[in-house]
C-alpha cells in the first residue's frame, strides 16, 4: 500500500461502510488517504450505505442521571477515563455521581463552571479530578453536563452507564416520556423533526443521493423524483418525528403523539465517547519495544 494508505486506514473504512477491503483501498487511494472524502466517495458510488463512523468510537468512561425529587429536572453528566477497568472502579463511580449531583442541584449547564464549582468546602470538582488521576493514575475527565427542566413530562433513562437520555414532553404521560427516551436510546435520533435539519447537512445529503441516483441511467425529471423521495427516507430516519416506534414499527413517533396529544420539547442523548477517537494500542508491540528497550541498556 501506499504511504497515505495504511492497513489500518483501510480497517477503519471498513468499519466505517461496511464495504470490501479492495474497494476501501480504491477509495482511500483516490481521496489520497483521507478517511472522511473515501467514505463519502464511496456512499456516492452506492458502495457504503451509511458511514458508522460511530462504530470507531472507543472511549471509556460513564453517563450519570440524577433526577429530583419532584421530578420536574434532571441532570445528565458524562466522564470519561482511560480504560473500562477505571469505569468499574469504587472511587471513579463515586465522583461522577457527585458530579451528576452538584450538576442538578447548582443547574450547571457550562462545562467550566461546573468544574469550578465545589463538591466539598473549598474542593472544586476539577480539584477532586486532579485527586483523583493522582490516585488511579489515569486521566479523567469531566465531558459534558446538561439539566433539562419540565413542567410537563420529564423522561429520563439510563442504558446501563454508557448511554442516558433526557427528554421533555407538554401533555402526554409520565410512561410515554419514560417509552420515548428509551426509543431515543436505541434509535439513535440527531434531530426533533426534519425542519431542524440543518440547511448544509440536507444539501450535503441531496448530492450524495443525486451521484447515487445517477447511476441508475434514469432521465432528469425520473432521477430528481428519486432523489426526493429517498432524501424523504433518510432525513426521516435521523429526525426523531419520523422514525418508526421501537415498540410499535407500524407507527411512528409523529403518529404516537399526535394520538396522546403531546409534543417533545428537547432531548438529550449521551453515549460514552461519543465523537471521541481513541488511540489504539498494539499491545505486542508496545512490550517488543520495552523489552529491546531494555535490552540496549
Amino acid at each position: 500500500m501506499s504511504m497515505s494508505v495504511t492497513a489500518e486506514s483501510v480497517r477503519q473504512l471498513r468499519e466505517r461502510t461496511g464495504a470490501g477491503m479492495m474497494e476501501c483501498k480504491k477509495a482511500l487511494v483516490e481521496t489520497g488517504g483521507d478517511l472522511d472524502a473515501a467514505a463519502e466517495l464511496m456512499r456516492k458510488q452506492g458502495l457504503a450505505k451509511a458511514d458508522k463512523k460511530a462504530a470507531r468510537i472507543a472511549a471509556e468512561g460513564v453517563i450519570v442521571i440524577e433526577r429530583s425529587p419532584d421530578g420536574r429536572a434532571a441532570a445528565m453528566v458524562e466522564i470519561n477515563c482511560e480504560t473500562d477497568f477505571v469505569a468499574r472502579e469504587h472511587d471513579f463511580r463515586n465522583f461522577a455521581a457527585d458530579v451528576a449531583r452538584l450538576t442538578l442541584a447548582g443547574r450547571l449547564v457550562d462545562l467550566q463552571a461546573l468544574l469550578a464549582a465545589e463538591l466539598a468546602a473549598g474542593e472544586s470538582v476539577d480539584a477532586r479530578r486532579r485527586a483523583l488521576v493522582a490516585k488511579i493514575g489515569e486521566n479523567i475527565s469531566v465531558r459534558r453536563c446538561v439539566v433539562l427542566e419540565s413542567s410537563g413530562p420529564l423522561g429520563a433513562y439510563a442504558h446501563g452507564t454508557r448511554i442516558g437520555v433526557l427528554l421533555a414532553l407538554e401533555g402526554g404521560s409520565p410512561e410515554l416520556a419514560h417509552d420515548l427516551a428509551m426509543h431515543v436510546a436505541a434509535s439513535n435520533p440527531r434531530y426533533l423533526s426534519v425542519a431542524e435539519v440543518p440547511v448544509a447537512v440536507l444539501a450535503k445529503e441531496r448530492e450524495i443521493l443525486g451521484e447515487q441516483a445517477l447511476k441508475d441511467g434514469k432521465s432528469p425529471e425520473i432521477t430528481a423524483r428519486m432523489v426526493e423521495g429517498r432524501l424523504r427516507k433518510s432525513l426521516n430516519e435521523i429526525s426523531l418525528l419520523g422514525q418508526p416506534f421501537v415498540k410499535n414499527p407500524d407507527q411512528t413517533i409523529e403518529q404516537l403523539l399526535a394520538a396522546a396529544g403531546a409534543c417533545v420539547l428537547r432531548f438529550e442523548r449521551f453515549e460514552v465517547g461519543a465523537g471521541i477517537e481513541k488511540k489504539r494500542e498494539d499491545f505486542v508491540a508496545e512490550v517488543m519495544k520495552q523489552v529491546n528497550g531494555a535490552g540496549g541498556r
